[in-house]
């Protein structure tokens, strides 16, 4: 029976590595470590797109288990349909919510209290005094309320904001309150002062802020996209910030990455950061201890943790 697991870092540099595992270093590089067909645990390299994400897939033929080291698995879903049936697919729950929740508040911080114009400021040698808008007594909306919604929602506790709201898939209650469902969004947006994107890629969410939902926002409402870029319509958010009515923050962005000419990148009232939200100091670490937990579990028979679907 073949014990080959593909992992994007040195096996010597993890500590918790089950025994009688062969850990074979992969991270995206033209050559394979081995025969692909031997791997039966694969971790797909970190941000290396979906084309590195998928190649070897199709020969994995006994492969059971395909791990993400990202909240989202939609990268490696064209490359789903040539899998066996019984392959797990398990994302990286536990791994990007810090990060993302700070970048998150970073991005309505900064927008909201005028950063960029500051630093463009500095360099000028200008004093660009006045009143900003705060986030406190602001009216929030959560769109997408997986871990990551819920993380950013903590982040946002002590900031008194007036109300978070929380949209996703399906209602729910939690410990903070109600989760409406997406059908209740038209109703939401109008009363939203910040619209927080969060929600994974699908085919239900490709293309969700377009124009009829960007039109249901409050005239000067934020909208952050910390989900992936698609969700968003770019043509139609251009519109929307070109006039002046709505500003927003963007993490990710389509197409991406943003080449040199877009008009997003001088977009009024557009700040941009590329696709960091969950690339910090604390990626590392927690997508170790991640893998040093699903590699035990796996190697003594139990299921994995964090299980998105299973090949039919």
């Amino acid at each position: 029976m073949t014990s080959d697991v593909w992992i994007p870092f040195p096996a010597d540099e993890f500590e918790g590595l089950p025994p009688g595992l062969s850990h074979r270093f992969w991270d995206g590089a033209q050559d394979f470590p081995g025969d692909p067909a031997d791997c039966v645990f694969y971790v797909v390299p970190y941000m290396k797109g979906p084309e590195v994400a998928i190649r070897p897939l199709a020969a994995m033929t006994s492969v059971r288990v395909v791990q993400t080291l990202s909240a989202g698995t939609d990268h490696v879903a064209p490359g789903l349909g040539s899998l066996p049936a019984g392959v797990r697919l398990c994302n990286a729950k536990g791994v990007h919510e810090a990060s993302t929740s700070e970048l998150t508040l970073a991005l309505i911080l900064a927008s909201l209290r005028g950063i960029p114009g500051f630093v463009r400021g500095q360099e000028r040698e200008e004093w660009r005094s006045g009143f900003y808008p705060a986030l406190a007594d602001k009216s929030v909306l959560i769109v997408g309320y997986g871990s990551i919604g819920a993380a950013i929602e903590d982040r946002l506790a002590p900031f008194e904001c007036a109300r978070v709201a929380r949209v996703a898939r399906s209602a729910r209650t939690t410990e903070r309150g109600a989760v409406h469902a997406f059908t209740e969004l038209p109703a939401l947006l109008p009363e939203a002062d910040v619209v927080i994107l969060s929600t994974p890629l699908t085919e239900g969410t490709k293309g969700l802020a377009g124009a009829g939902f960007l039109a249901r926002m409050k005239d000067g409402a934020l909208l952050v996209n910390v989900a992936r870029g698609p969700v968003v319509d770019t043509k139609a958010l251009l519109a929307e910030v070109e006039s002046g009515r709505i500003t927003a923050a963007l993490d990710v962005t389509d197409p991406e990455p943003l080449p040199a000419g877009h008009p997003l990148w001088h977009a009024p009232g557009v700040l941009i950061s590329p696709h960091v939200g969950g690339s910090t100091s604390a990626f590392l670490p927690r997508a170790k201890r991640l893998l040093a937990e699903q590699l035990t579990r796996f190697a003594a028979g139990d299921e994995p943790l964090n299980t998105v679907l299973i090949t039919g």
